[in-house]
């Protein structure tokens, strides 16, 4: 039932009418002191027309005090700090790790896990942007003097195998409800945004997933140096590097079977004792910007979300 409010004076001959409101009060005999839903400060009255929803109006006002602007209850689970360790990342994903087995280029399945296991942690409002390797179609190092091919075009060659790992890998999270923009560093812009930091960062804040593509844009720089560069350009928290291995161990678990995967590293451990985590580049550009970066294998369900998460996983280089 419809209630009508208005605020009058205090007066013996009050009633309630079935009329409606604007029928029983017209501007001819109410003085102009007196206006709809002026508050007098001489004990106003409320006259409501459904004396059964009078409850329902004291039951309204203690809901209205528990309640913040715009109806968003201040209950404990919205009040509760968030579960996960950082607002914003960079996944950094080698090329060999989006082959899978090898059987071919890119495995799809591998695509199709990096982006369930994304979706889930964008849900919670974390940022997410990745970085992509290219060594599973092209590695410029490996080919630079092959039939006169220098090293700087070699390198080229190898940022447009990202470009083409980075397509693919939008085109799977966008398969599953993901919004995703493809940035590369030089311009193709019938395939991809070129990439410029403040839109990258809006397209973040808009909880869209951004992935960098081409690298640098630069030869002689790996996509690891990208994924350091890219991390302190957009003001992201950690560097997630995603291998086919567990971690950082103190020997090759591939030729020493007692090799004991390490925890937690320093940057200087990493320099000092030659470890092939990063190249010497990105490893000192973290060091630098104070980014922590975790090593872990991507091959393991669940790893994606447990680093972005902030769980323990893997190695932690730089992080207390």
């Amino acid at each position: 039932m419809a209630t009508s409010t208005a605020f009058l004076p205090l007066s013996s001959d009050s009633r309630c009418s079935s009329l409606p409101l604007h029928s029983r009060i017209s501007s001819s005999n109410i003085p102009a002191r007196l206006m709809l839903g002026f508050r007098r400060k001489d004990n106003p009255m409320v006259l409501n027309c459904s004396s059964s929803e009078r409850g329902s109006l004291s039951d309204s006002r203690s809901q209205a005090s528990t309640m913040l602007p715009f109806g968003f209850p201040t209950d404990d689970s919205t009040m509760s700090k968030p579960l996960y360790k950082w607002r914003r990342v960079l996944l950094k994903v080698s090329g060999e790790a989006l082959a899978g087995d090898h059987a071919q280029n890119i495995d799809p399945k591998v695509t199709m896990s990096i982006a369930r296991e994304v979706a889930s942690v964008t849900r919670l409002g974390i940022e997410v942007a990745i970085v992509v390797g290219g060594g599973n179609i092209f590695r410029g190092s490996s080919w630079a003097g092959c039939s006169g091919l220098d090293r700087s075009s070699a390198d080229y060659i190898g940022m447009l195998a990202t470009v083409m790992n980075a397509i693919f890998l939008q085109a799977t999270m966008e398969s599953i409800g993901i919004p995703t923009r493809v940035q590369t560093a030089f311009r193709m812009s019938e395939v991809a945004e070129p990439y410029i930091r403040r839109r990258a960062i809006r397209h973040l804040e808009k909880g869209r997933v951004v992935i960098f593509a081409a690298g640098t844009g630069n030869p002689f720089f790996t996509t690891d140096t990208a994924a350091a560069l890219r991390c302190a350009e957009i003001n992201a928290e950690v560097v997630l590097k995603a291998t086919n291995v567990d971690g950082v161990y103190n020997d090759d678990p591939r030729l020493n079977p007692n090799a004991v995967l390490l925890d937690t590293l320093s940057y200087q451990d990493v320099t000092t004792k030659d470890l092939s985590v990063m190249d010497m580049t990105a490893i000192t550009m973290c060091q630098e910007n104070n980014i922590p970066v975790v090593v872990f294998n991507l091959s393991k369900p669940g790893n994606i979300s447990k680093a972005i998460l902030g769980e323990s996983v893997g190695t932690l280089i730089g992080g207390a």
